[in-house]
């Protein structure tokens, strides 16, 4: 199926969910912000978050530096 991540056309396979998705992409769970269809997407429910075929995601990664 396909998605839209950070505004690109990404593929995944069917009833994968964020935490799976994530781990796909090789990102950590910590220090991440997840954006789905315009809604912030807690944590404790990455796991449970099941992506459907158009969702738009966004995905912020936390840097350290000063």
């Amino acid at each position: 199926m396909q998605l839209i991540l950070n505004g690109s056309p990404k593929e995944t396979e069917e009833g994968v969910t964020l935490g799976q998705f994530l781990k796909e992409l090789g990102l950590p769970e910590k220090g991440l912000a997840v954006e789905r269809n315009l809604e912030i997407v807690p944590k404790s429910v990455y796991d449970s978050t099941q992506l459907e075929a158009g969702d738009r995601l966004e995905v912020i990664q936390f840097v350290g530096g000063g």
